[in-house]
């Protein structure tokens, strides 16, 4: 284990109040405001929320002038292409952005960047290729926002240009310490996170908003809203692959989308959740974000995303269930050579002076490009610090980072933008390019130099919700805990803690001894069965040493052969 820093929420609030008002318990009270959803419209939604509460697609900047670009665009029969991206969340943008305007009646076709040739979202090269091809509209989606100089040729080509994307715009940081907005001269740009955007919730994933652009143009069409709700299960998908936050407007796209995706006619949806050995009707957020979601990524990393998409086209069985199947075998792939860089990663840290770094810069030249952001992302989970891993590639070096809370990833590259050909991201994952090798070194020595992390930074941070006995735990209040799901990114699984519990009776099970049975009693006596997912041997032992624990954990039922049992699982133990 880590070392940790335990935190108690401590937010405030009439919990009693909230409780008496909604008919639910205390402590779900406590949760609520845990996650900072506060005053009684905002209570309302999160608990019983539904698709009639979602924003009027209209309050987004410029949606209604891209609406109208592309009615007229179909009406005319002017030729469109869509340039999305190669991740889970391009690729459900684009399919339902390509099945949304043809089934309207737009003369429409799709590019999908290669991660490897084209690199992400627009450059001069698919512009060029969308001229030459006579495409008189580029529509953006999950990109664009970035890509003014690609767009600026596209206008001086005479081509219609329209953005939807969700990344953060690109600026400029002034001598007075204001910052420039640096926006593409789009026809449209629709994205809420524009300064000026009025859009009430800005945390849309690029989906949701080529979604949105979708209901406006339907609505504008004279369709009933209802009817883009055929969508909802690929803006879910895409929403938690994305792994944005499931607060207010996501946490219903999600809700929605699984309860659409557990009875989807999509033969390709249908048929890669089949493969992987899932009841449909089971699919939990988990399932897309580690199971699913991957091998729609897989063809982006290893391949080409066209395969996905077509997949998600499939006509019929039989084609959706080869499609699926290649997924699978290029996800095995994927996790393998992944396996292996990661090795090497942590190797490489452990031997050097990089572990003396507050910023990991990790250079694997022979690492596959696409799977850079995947071995970051276990280098921050391994040493809790913000990682970089730094590929070759044809154009010179290329890499992606993933961050820890304390670390802004996306502003520290800013500081340093002198570095780059190309960058962008968000504060917790960035990408970048640059001329050669050389600057690798500049890059990590520039990253560092301007640190102000602490020790206490570096410390993995668990926050429990509420120190709260395991004698409390009923199974009412877990009922009123799924009004809570689902759970995700900015809407974490409940966490509780007790101190001074004893372990009792452990049993290590699994081929590589990772999960542990045992009872769990209070200084009262009072008894509860427990499970941990971990490193069998090194709970029991602690537990073996220590008579009384501190344990972070969440509760379940446990139901076996038709008998149910209270059970908590423990996440972290002290």
């Amino acid at each position: 284990m880590n070392e940790e820093r335990w935190v108690v929420a401590a937010k405030r609030a009439d919990f009693n109040g909230i409780a008496r008002k909604y008919g639910i318990d205390p402590v779900i009270a406590r949760l609520i405001r845990n996650r900072d959803v506060v005053g009684d419209d905002a209570i309302g939604e999160y608990l019983y929320g539904t698709l009639d509460s979602l924003h009027n697609p209209l309050l987004m900047k410029d949606m209604e002038r891209a609406t109208e670009i592309l009615a007229n665009k179909i009406q005319e029969k002017k030729p469109i292409r869509i340039i999305g991206d190669y991740d889970i969340d391009g690729v459900m943008s684009t399919y339902l952005l390509l099945t949304g305007l043809r089934e309207l009646g737009a003369d429409v076709d799709v590019k999908i960047p290669d991660r490897i040739v084209d690199g992400y979202g627009m450059n001069e090269h698919l512009v060029k290729q969308a001229a030459e091809d006579g495409r008189d509209t580029i529509l953006t989606c999950d990109n664009g926002i970035a890509a003014a100089s690609q767009i600026a040729l596209a206008k001086q080509l005479g081509m219609t240009v329209v953005v939807t994307d969700h990344h953060e715009v690109p600026y400029e940081e002034l001598p007075d310490g204001e910052r420039r907005y640096l926006l593409p001269q789009a026809d449209a740009v629709v994205n809420p996170k524009q300064k000026d955007c009025p859009y009430p919730f800005k945390g849309l994933c690029g989906a949701a908003v080529a979604w949105k652009l979708i209901q406006s143009l339907e609505a504008y069409c004279g369709y009933d809203r209802s009817r883009s709700y055929r969508f909802l299960e690929f803006v879910a998908i895409a929403t938690i692959g994305d792994v944005m936050d499931l607060q207010g407007e996501n946490r219903i796209l999600v809700k929605e989308g699984l309860k659409a995706l557990h009875h989807t006619p999509n033969y390709g949806l249908s048929e890669l959740i089949r493969i992987q050995g899932i009841e449909k009707e089971a699919v939990t957020p988990y399932h897309i974000g580690f199971v699913i979601g991957p091998c729609l990524n897989a063809s982006g990393r290893l391949d080409t995303a066209e395969r996905s998409l077509q997949l998600l086209l499939s006509q019929d069985q039989a084609g959706a269930a080869k499609l699926a199947g290649d997924l699978k075998n290029l996800n095995e792939s994927r996790k393998e050579l992944t396996r292996q860089g990661e090795e090497q990663a942590i190797a490489l840290v452990e031997s050097s002076r990089l572990k003396e770094d507050d910023v990991l810069v990790v250079y694997l030249p022979e690492c596959h490009e696409s799977l850079a952001g995947i071995i970051a992302g276990r280098l921050r989970e391994h040493f809790h610090k913000p990682s970089f891993v730094i590929t070759r590639c044809e154009e010179g070096v290329k890499g992606s980072g993933r961050s820890i809370e304390a670390y802004s990833m996306y502003e520290e590259l800013c500081k340093c933008r002198e570095l780059f050909t190309r960058f962008g991201g968000h504060p917790m994952a960035a990408g970048l390019s640059m001329e050669n090798e050389g600057m690798i070194d500049r890059l990590r020595v520039e990253l560092n130099r301007n640190s102000t992390l602490t020790k206490e930074d570096f410390l993995e941070k668990v926050t429990i919700d509420v120190a709260m006995p395991i004698s409390y735990i009923s199974k009412n209040l877990i009922r009123q805990m799924e009004l809570l799901a689902p759970f995700g990114k900015g809407n974490t699984r409940p966490l509780f803690a007790q101190k001074g519990l004893t372990v009792l009776n452990c049993r290590i099970f699994g081929k590589n001894k990772n999960v542990v049975k045992m009872q769990v009693k209070d200084a009262g006596g009072y008894l509860m069965n427990g499970i941990y997912f971990g490193d069998g041997q090194k709970f029991v032992s602690y537990a073996d040493s220590h008579p009384f624990l501190s344990l972070a954990y969440y509760p379940s039922v446990d139901t076996w052969h038709g008998r149910e049992n209270l059970q908590i699982t423990i996440q972290s133990y002290q």
